[in-house]
């Protein structure tokens, strides 16, 4: 990774909670600690973070309200070729003219690059991407009502009098912080309320996941495996999550990452 981009994610991560550290960096960037604390000492010398002992902090702290999580640009290159691999699998369950709902994700978003010529009727509550869609698609696009959250780049509200309940999907796609035996986990109350509401809104629930998501916890249960009806994830999954989730009865798409299948998935910009 170029040196610009690792700066990039760590002046967006210092945003996300008030001290970050070098190890959480590392595995971000992907760089080892030895670099990442050149960055930071880097940063710290142009007056853009503050270095404080094993890690930075902002100069300017995050304002209160925003949602805990990785910001959407910091999360976006994450695992790219896997998130594209199943993006591409999870565009196959969509038929031209389908009602659908898009939880926000950078997982999820990947899928605005493969339903572009469907004209599907799309309900997200991720600003990005409405904003794709009605810029590079002929889909129809709704978006519930509520504040927009910049650094997740998703539209929420606590409230239940928003468009969600006025809109019915035969699928809904989503991502998530974790998945494990409990269930599927998020990082956000707020977040699992917005989700909650809109998967009473849909028959299916398609939960689109890398393989690395198996390993991670959080303390906040979306909603027990079980409630789930297919998780699209990359060959990297374990044996053992593979039984997990075929003994919660879910049906499990695996799809293949390799370095031809990342070129040949590889999107072109609209």
């Amino acid at each position: 990774m170029h040196e610009r981009e690792r700066h990039r994610i760590i002046l967006s991560a210092v945003q996300e909670k008030p001290v970050v550290t070098i190890q959480d960096i590392s595995e971000l960037t992907e760089a080892s600690e030895a670099t990442i604390r050149r960055d930071i000492a880097a940063l710290h010398v142009q007056g853009k973070i503050r270095r404080v002992r094993g890690g930075a902090e902002s100069i300017h702290p995050p304002q209160l309200g925003n949602l805990a999580g990785r910001p959407f640009r910091v999360s976006e290159g994450v695992n790219i070729d896997k998130k594209r691999a199943i993006a591409r699998k999870a565009a196959e369950l969509c038929n031209p003219g389908d009602a659908i709902i898009i939880n926000g994700g950078t997982t999820t978003f990947q899928l605005v690059h493969y339903i572009s010529a469907f004209r599907l009727q799309v309900m997200t509550n991720s600003f990005a991407i409405a904003e794709h869609l009605v810029k590079h698609s002929k889909n129809t696009v709704t978006v519930p009502g509520g504040a927009i959250y910049r650094e997740q780049s998703l539209i929420l509200s606590p409230f239940d009098n928003d468009t969600t309940r006025n809109f019915y999907a035969r699928r809904m796609f989503i991502g998530a912080q974790g998945v494990g035996p409990l269930g599927i986990m998020e990082a956000d109350a707020l977040l699992i309320q917005s989700e909650q509401k809109l998967m009473r809104q849909a028959d299916e629930m398609i939960v689109m996941v890398d393989s690395s998501k198996f390993k991670q916890r959080s303390s906040l249960i979306l909603c027990p495996l079980e409630q789930v009806t297919t998780i699209i994830t990359d060959d990297g999954i374990s044996a053992e999550t593979v039984r997990m989730i075929e003994d919660a009865g879910v049906s499990l798409i695996i799809t293949s990452v390799s370095a031809r299948a990342e070129e040949e998935d590889s999107p072109s910009v609209a």
